[in-house]
């Protein structure tokens, strides 16, 4: 059995507020995207709650919706894709930070236990560790470059 859920950890150097704002701003997200996937993202969807939905442009032209299920300030979030009007198929990316001193530990997870969707499969299984580190290690170099 495959494990569904995947993790990778980094320590960046950068307050936990700047590596937060570059996660919870969709506008800044393709700026350290590690799987080339996400295009452009409008401005002002900013994240601040559990309920919030904001929406990507992906590298293929497909738009998603993401639907935001988990939420603390500066700390944690979580959001499920989708098509547009439709429902998450189930799959999650979560981030959570560890402020200490002047660095944070970053836990960025991929959890699809609730992907049921035949066709999402394939791009789930090959969504490993590594895919998930790369991105880690382009947002480590954009906080750590703006401090």
């Amino acid at each position: 059995m495959i494990d569904r859920i995947v993790s990778a950890q980094r320590v960046i150097h950068a307050p936990a507020a700047v590596i937060f704002e570059l996660i919870a701003d969709p506008a800044r997200q393709p700026e350290w995207d590690g799987n080339d996937n996400l295009a452009t993202a409008a401005p002002e969807q900013r994240v601040r709650a559990v309920g919030d939905v904001f929406a990507m442009t992906l590298t293929t032209g497909a738009v998603r919706e993401n639907h935001v299920e988990e939420f603390d300030e500066g700390r944690l979030i979580a959001w499920r894709p989708s098509e547009p009007g439709g429902p998450p198929p189930g799959h999650l990316w979560r981030w959570e930070l560890e402020p200490a001193n002047d660095q944070v530990l970053v836990t960025h997870t991929y959890d699809w236990t609730r992907l049921t969707d035949e066709k999402r499969l394939p791009r789930a299984r090959a969504t490993t560790s590594e895919k998930l580190s790369a991105s880690l290690d382009r947002l480590a170099a954009v906080a750590e470059a703006s401090v």
